[in-house]
């Protein structure tokens, strides 16, 4: 990712850093891809791609949200910054949040 392309991610989103499903949230599978809801502020999200859900869920087993994605065999430049703003998305809803190390 280019320089200019990380500084159009919101600024409370680090791809370096790790990340991890916020506590209050639960994931319900669903066939084209999850339903998240958040018990904290109530919000319903819909995850329509399958390999998002499974970066969320891997993101607490992984160093940084970059490195999910790549357990998730997502490398191609254009397809990873996609990835990245739905996380920068997901952050910025407080469906996941930065963890602790």
């Amino acid at each position: 990712m280019s320089d200019a392309q990380l500084t159009d991610l919101p600024a409370t989103f680090d791809p370096a850093l790790p990340y991890e499903l916020h506590p209050q949230v639960e994931i319900r599978p669903e066939p084209f891809g999850a339903l998240l809801y958040s018990f904290k502020t109530r919000r319903l999200s819909f995850l329509k791609d399958p390999v998002l859900v499974t970066v969320v869920r891997g993101l607490a087993d992984h160093a940084s949200a970059s490195a999910a994605c790549r357990a998730a065999d997502i490398e191609e430049p254009a397809r990873l910054e996609q990835f990245q703003r739905a996380l920068a998305t997901l952050a910025s809803t407080e469906t996941i949040r930065e963890r602790s190390t």
